[in-house]
């Protein structure tokens, strides 16, 4: 088949949808391609869940469905087991925004840690995943970051997330499930990426285990990674690096305009691109240390990463090679990709329907900001119709 066009072919991208699935997601997409629409749908929605309106439902058949893999774990294995037939593998995301209390962060170790026993020995699932801020106050992470000294109290915090942490890292190393840990914005990143190298020193000796996540619409990332590739390679450790374009674009502009500093971010969304392509080849230049998971809904990327394992001679099913799509969006990425023999791997998130809603909501107002995005799903699944003669 010619590369080029490995995502038009609809018929793979949609197999798992059954007529009324894909009408759904028709509806779906129309309705998150009018920004107006998604404002008062998402005001609506915010005030029928606040007030307690029965309408957990109809969020459930519509919306919730399409994004999510279901209310726990065990519900999402029907869909986990579909998508593993087709080649795609899938990250269990609980997607349930923490509360800023101790207790609320032992809850989400002890979560993130049952997941990824849940996960072990299960070919489908191949990853844990959790957020820092998941595990510890936003504050202690940017004064460490920004050596502020710490009090008492935030010093017991601290040592607290660096044991969740490595409660976590130490699990995934003793089950066999490798960890994807989320990016922060840039204030409180530095201390987190220092945390996570400890963790990589610790459990990456032999393969990876624990992977970091680059923002690559952040200018100063590459500067990062021949750091911390130095280091890795003089220590005798591997590297595991998520690689995204990046999601705090606005917070991180006003704050650093606010604050008078310059901006960590690309001028550009240019920029950003080649940012993102040059990160990507320089891990592919360095496949004994560096393992990479291409989290990317940019075709483009796609093609460019399969150019230079093509390039390298990097096998399509080498594991040191991962994409990754968000569950219920470019479908037409991931599942050709499955089929050509790629290791992929879908954002399941799941959780009680009313804890995901800011996580649902959020997905509604990203995907109104990429309106390519949107209209190249709706176009897709326009031509999926036709072939099906919907």
């Amino acid at each position: 088949m010619e590369t080029k066009n490995l995502f038009e072919n609809t018929e793979v991208a949609f197999s798992l949808k059954t007529d009324s699935e894909l009408e759904r997601a028709y509806f779906l997409f129309k309705m998150i391609s009018s920004e107006p629409l998604v404002k008062i749908g998402t005001a609506a929605t915010k005030f029928a869940l606040n007030i307690n309106l029965p309408v957990e439902g109809l969020i459930r058949s519509t919306v919730f469905d399409h994004f999510c893999g279901g209310v726990n774990e065990e519900d999402c294995m029907p869909v986990v087991e579909k998508m593993h037939q087709k080649g795609v593998c899938s990250v269990l995301d609980y997607s349930v925004e923490g509360k800023n209390l101790e207790m609320s962060f032992d809850i989400a170790t002890d979560k993130v840690l049952r997941l990824t026993e849940f996960a072990e020995n299960k070919e489908a699932l191949p990853f844990s995943v959790f957020k820092p801020t998941g595990f510890g106050r936003f504050e202690v992470y940017r004064k460490v970051s920004e050596n502020e000294p710490l009090t008492d109290i935030e010093t017991i915090e601290w040592e607290k997330i660096i044991e969740r942490f490595d409660k976590v890292c130490q699990k995934c190393s003793e089950t066999g499930v490798s960890l994807l840990i989320d990016a922060e914005e840039s204030w409180i990143q530095k201390s987190v990426d220092d945390l996570i190298l400890e963790m990589m020193r610790k459990y990456n000796k032999d393969k990876v285990v624990i992977y970091n996540t680059i923002q690559c619409y952040r200018w100063d990332r590459l500067d990062y990674l021949n750091l911390v590739l130095k280091i890795a390679s003089e220590e005798g450790f591997k590297l595991g690096f998520k690689i995204v374009r990046g999601a705090y674009l606005e917070k991180e502009n006003n704050r650093a305009e606010e604050m008078g500093y310059k901006s960590p971010i690309c001028p550009t969304k240019k920029a950003t691109d080649d940012n993102f392509d040059s990160i990507m080849s320089f891990m592919f230049d360095h496949p004994d240390v560096m393992t990479v998971f291409i989290g990317t809904h940019n075709e483009e990327s796609c093609y460019k990463a399969m150019e230079l394992m093509k390039q390298k001679g990097i096998e399509k099913n080498d594991l040191r090679v991962w994409f990754g799509q968000l569950f219920g969006m470019s479908d037409h990425i991931s599942f050709n990709l499955g089929l050509e023999g790629y290791n992929v791997s879908k954002y399941l998130p799941f959780g009680p329907v009313k804890d995901v809603m800011p996580y649902l909501i959020r997905r509604a107002e990203e995907n109104t900001s990429v309106a390519g995005q949107t209209s190249r799903e709706l176009n897709l699944i326009k031509r999926e119709k036709e072939r099906r003669k919907l």
